[in-house]
């Protein structure tokens, strides 16, 4: 199949999405508590996403599947979303691979539609399996023509699986959590930054790997700033997801709303205040904002996936550098200021795309935006622009001339997958 063809399937499949989306939200609200708020505007961006893989012709068009004519790569996909996940398997279809996608669990009936919609479309090229994580692992590894592994999930899951991958000669490529900082300046524009910090912070609830983790507020700024997120969050609509007006509906999973609730207690057994919000009804975690947070504390330490703010302030730049790069994971990073804050993101941007290091690489991100609300610097992604992080937010293990070696740094799916045409 020609590099034509295969756009021109990914094309068709641009076309026969928006014909699935009320399906998509109604299946997005029952399997995930998605908002139809939400699902709506996945599904708009996905077909936008989808289309712009015409633009990569230039740059895709003479690559080969890595593992040759006829390989596959099994891509085992996040539950935290319905309609982008046709990005992810697209982008690794387009250069001449086949697929193996496997939804999360509780993503099945959005699994089942994906794949009635895929069918008349892309044949056996790409094929979706319905066993556990675990098997799914083990399929992977064991098949010999299954080339390279993707997984979208959290680290301490996958950490163990490095000696197989090793054993193996497989590629493996990981996009992991983000406890993303969130940096406002002395002289940040309100408006600017509170817009995008409630955006990226309350879209799916909270239940994104890119969304701000740990607010620092300058302290002189600190409780004004406070004060007028607090105003915008209580004008928050938490509801039914099928309701067209929800902003916050329930948490997707019962493991995250019990994080949630021991972050919180740890939290005010800490000396934090809960400005608003703070109460659990089963799944439904009411939009909280938490004060005085210490990078002690697990709602600073863990990943926050929930509708949950916890914000502190800090003195100078260079404490809240040292407090920002002071974590394991370094996805994303957003910086409001004036002529500081491209000193600031400097700092801690990491390189373009991904790269060889010797470990882990930690105090990077992949993705550091200045004054840029997230759906801004998030255009492109996965498509024309590299995504992923350091430290435990994503890596890649791959053999090279008999050599195990690591890479970190943003990528293309569709790149790491193939290689030049000979």
């Amino acid at each position: 199949m020609s590099f034509e063809d295969r756009l021109g399937k990914i094309m068709d499949l641009a076309e026969t999405l928006p014909r699935h989306k009320q399906d998509l939200m109604a299946l997005a609200a029952r399997n995930l508590q998605f908002t139809y708020k939400d699902t709506a505007y996945e599904v708009d961006l996905t077909v936008d996403r989808l289309k712009l893989f015409e633009h990569t012709e230039f740059f895709l068009r003479d690559r080969w599947p890595l593992g040759g004519p006829g390989s596959s790569v099994a891509v085992m996909l996040s539950y935290n979303g319905s309609a982008w996940l046709n990005t992810i398997i697209t982008s690794v279809f387009l250069v001449g691979n086949k697929v193996v996608a496997k939804f999360a669990s509780r993503g099945h009936e959005l699994m089942a539609l994906t794949e009635k919609m895929y069918q008349p479309i892309f044949g056996q090229d790409i094929t979706f399996y319905r066993g556990d994580g675990r098997s799914f692992m083990q399929a992977a590894l064991k098949n010999p023509d299954i080339s390279t592994v993707i997984v979208f999930g959290f680290d301490t899951n996958i950490l163990p699986y490095e000696e197989d991958f090793r054993r193996t000669g497989k590629k493996f490529v990981f996009e992991g959590p983000g406890v993303d900082p969130f940096i406002a300046l002395a002289d940040a524009d309100f408006d600017k930054a509170l817009g995008d910090l409630m955006n990226a912070k309350f879209s799916y609830s909270g239940q994104t790997c890119s969304a701000p983790k740990r607010i620092f507020i300058h302290r002189s700024i600190y409780d004004d700033f406070l004060e007028q997120l607090v105003a915008r969050v209580r004008n928050l609509k938490v509801g039914a997801p099928e309701d067209p007006g929800t902003d916050v509906s329930p948490v997707a999973s019962d493991l995250a709303v019990s994080r949630i609730k021991e972050q919180l207690k740890d939290a005010v057994g800490k000396k934090a205040q809960i400005l608003c919000g703070g109460q659990i009804e089963g799944n439904l975690v009411h939009p909280t904002v938490v004060r005085d947070a210490t990078d002690a504390m697990a709602g600073m330490q863990e990943e926050m996936f929930g509708p949950v703010v916890f914000t502190s302030a800090f003195e100078t730049i260079p404490e809240v550098l040292a407090r920002s790069q002071n974590h394991k994971y370094g996805l994303r990073a957003a910086v409001f200021g004036g002529q500081d804050a491209k000193a600031v993101a400097q700092v801690l941007r990491g390189e373009n795309y991904c790269h060889p290091v010797a470990d882990y690489t930690f105090g990077k991100f992949g993705t550091v935006a200045v004054n840029t609300p997230r759906s801004e610097t998030w255009v492109g992604s996965l498509v024309t622009k590299a995504v992923g992080g350091y430290g435990y937010s994503g890596w890649i293990w791959e053999t090279v001339d008999g050599r195990f070696r690591l890479k970190q740094g943003p990528k293309l799916l569709s790149i790491e997958t193939s290689v030049p045409a000979e």
